[in-house]
């Protein structure tokens, strides 16, 4: 099993943000509905800002070990997540170039949102407890993201 540095839990979070922005501005890019550009513009720039956070959060990282059942538990888990759900980094490129309407668009931002979600859920596992707060409202600024995709995606 190939174990990673815990610093990678914030490494990944950064990745998965890097992800969504660049989702959302290629979508802003190839569609068409006015709100849904908005929209993305909005989550694009909020993504940004996650990003910072978790940058910041790297910046000052301690090495933190969680209790675990066995040594790397937790991180083994996380990577494995990371790699399978969340990004996919050799798919996701593949996977939005085939998005060409904004139905199908906000359709696959609502399943990384809650994708994301779960990723931040479990990485509160891992964080020292001095950085719960942050995570906790990153957690909570996704589900908006998540609530604002729906009401969207009722409307067109």
């Amino acid at each position: 099993m190939s174990m990673f540095n815990s610093s990678e839990i914030y490494q990944f979070a950064i990745k998965i943000e890097e992800n969504g922005e660049k989702f959302y501005r290629q979508m802003t890019e190839k569609l068409d509905d006015p709100k849904v550009k908005e929209l993305f513009t909005f989550l694009a720039n909020e993504e940004v800002d996650h990003k910072r956070t978790f940058e910041k959060m790297l910046s000052k990282f301690e090495d933190y070990t969680p209790v675990e059942s066995y040594p790397g538990e937790y991180f083994a888990y996380l990577k494995a997540y990371a790699d399978n759900l969340v990004f996919g980094f050799k798919r996701f490129d593949d996977d939005i170039s085939k998005i060409e309407d904004a139905a199908s668009a906000v359709q696959f931002a609502i399943g990384k949102e809650l994708d994301t979600i779960m990723y931040f859920q479990e990485m509160k596992n891992i964080v020292p407890k001095s950085e719960l707060n942050r995570i906790n409202a990153i957690i909570n600024e996704e589900r908006k993201h998540v609530v604002k995709l729906s009401e969207i995606k009722r409307l067109i």
